[in-house]
């Protein structure tokens, strides 16, 4: 009965009905069915909902189907709720005009490993974006991006251009137009908060460090790269359940951030 209930107040409400809509649907319950109701509590209904405690059988079974929700299970039937899916699996409308693919694509690509002119590099990219986006979308291709397209490795601004292809330029604009005067302070401010441990501290010192200052140790962040890996210690963990594996913020840090190093060899 529960799981109908839940079921129909989601159809209704949504899946996060406000407090209100459960207690109505607790006192519902007793009101048919009186021998449901609990003679000894003081409202009878508070084992279905207990507004002061937010829980109950219809407080458990809300938290069980977002549970589902958030996993991506299916969604109770003629749900009014849209979950889209997210992230680089998400399919956007992009309209880039003179896209290539086939052949030409396949000589744009391998033009690009081998082309020194900065100018050439950047227009090839841009008429492989669709080809490129096709890679992000499939599961067993979307690792060989770096393999196919290498010159995200060595040519700054690359990623930025697919970014705005990706996005309208206001939409592309908008993080770096507020990075420094308000995400980064509060982003810094925050991480100031957590409990503080050595790699912390240092991070929230390179991030306060001015522009061109030189700090002892040589693996230093910079300002912008210090900040951003500060929030990633902000972001709380995914709700992965029992069996997925938990690392620290600092473990994330080293799998987030690779660094190539490039040797020059002088003959």
């Amino acid at each position: 009965m529960v799981n109908i209930l839940v079921a129909h107040m989601i159809d209704n409400h949504g899946h996060r009905p406000t407090k209100a809509i459960r207690e109505d649907y607790a006192r519902g319950i007793v009101m048919l069915f009186p021998s449901l109701k609990n003679p000894y509590s003081k409202k009878g209904y508070e084992h279905f909902y207990d507004a002061a405690s937010s829980t109950g059988y219809i407080s458990w079974r809300l938290k069980t189907v977002q549970r589902k929700i958030r996993r991506g299970s299916a969604l109770p039937p003629n749900s009014p709720i849209d979950f889209s899916p997210g992230g680089p699996n998400f399919q956007r409308t992009v309209n880039v005009v003179r896209q290539l693919d086939g052949d030409a694509c396949q000589e744009a690509m391998s033009l690009l490993n081998h082309t020194t002119d900065n100018s050439l590099i950047f227009q090839k990219m841009r008429e492989t974006f669709q080809h490129r986006q096709k890679l992000v979308n499939d599961p067993g291709r979307s690792v060989d991006i770096l393999s196919s397209f290498p010159r995200f490795l060595d040519t700054k601004g690359l990623v930025d251009q697919n970014f705005t292809l990706l996005f309208d330029g206001d939409t592309s604009s908008r993080l770096l137009q507020k990075w420094d005067l308000f995400f980064k302070p509060n982003v810094i401010k925050e991480a100031k908060r957590l409990t503080s441990t050595p790699e912390l501290r240092h991070l929230v010192q390179s991030a306060e460090s001015p522009p061109g200052s030189d700090l002892d140790e040589p693996t230093t962040y910079d300002q912008e790269m210090a900040s951003l890996l500060l929030l990633l210690h902000l972001l709380p963990p995914p709700p992965g359940g029992l069996k997925s594996p938990k690392i620290s913020a600092c473990d994330a840090v080293e799998r987030l951030v690779v660094f190539h190093k490039v040797i020059i060899l002088l003959t």
